[in-house]
């Protein structure tokens, strides 16, 4: 009886591992919305470079500091090639990378650097490229740390010491306006003498 009693037990638990029960999905590893989610990077990083791309491209028409055209070319072609290496980087991953668009963000910084005076277009311009570089350097250190696609986080923590150097130098540009030319030399009349 105890052999009978043991058999059925044994089936009972047998037949309850074999249910077809739903199966619930394994929890993402990262938040899809989440920087660190490859979807979410690619949109952000592509806004980034985009940002600089078309933020550039005006201070090459605008900008009235020689050096400040010089970083505004660099920065075209760094931000050309980093877009082209990351695109390349999500297709070999088998991800479809977004279109080119600026976000909500950079689209209202570009505004204000259109929008500004020729007179203060230069600070402008520098202040917007400190901030976002700022923001790109924190969102590709990130995602070289700890991003969800082993491709994706190569070419961040190859992004990384390139935005580094963009930031260093525009940190570093001084763009004061020079002083102004001392006044011409002008003798003074002697009295009676006419000037």
């Amino acid at each position: 009886m105890r052999f009978l009693l043991a058999s059925v037990a044994a089936a009972t638990m047998l037949a309850a591992c074999a249910r077809n029960e739903p199966v619930e999905p394994p929890v993402p590893a990262v938040d899809p919305s989440s920087p660190l989610a490859a979807p979410t990077y690619l949109t952000m990083a592509a806004s980034g470079d985009q940002f600089e791309i078309q933020s550039s491209q005006l201070a090459l028409q605008r900008a009235t500091n020689p050096a400040l055209r010089q970083f505004a070319q660099m920065l075209i072609t760094d931000h050309s090639n980093m877009s082209a290496q990351l695109m390349a980087a999500a297709q070999g991953a088998g991800l479809t990378p977004p279109p080119p668009a600026l976000s909500a963000e950079h689209a209202a910084m570009l505004q204000q650097l259109q929008a500004a005076p020729a007179s203060s277009f230069d600070m402008a311009y520098r202040d917007a490229q400190i901030m976002a570089h700022q923001q790109a350097l924190t969102l590709h250190q990130n995602y070289a740390n700890g991003g969800d696609v082993p491709a994706l986080r190569t070419v961040a923590g190859t992004a990384v010491p390139i935005v580094q150097g963009h930031l260093n130098s525009i940190q570093g540009m001084n763009l004061a306006p020079p002083p102004p030319p001392p006044p011409a030399y002008q003798p003074t009349p002697a009295p009676g003498e006419r000037g």
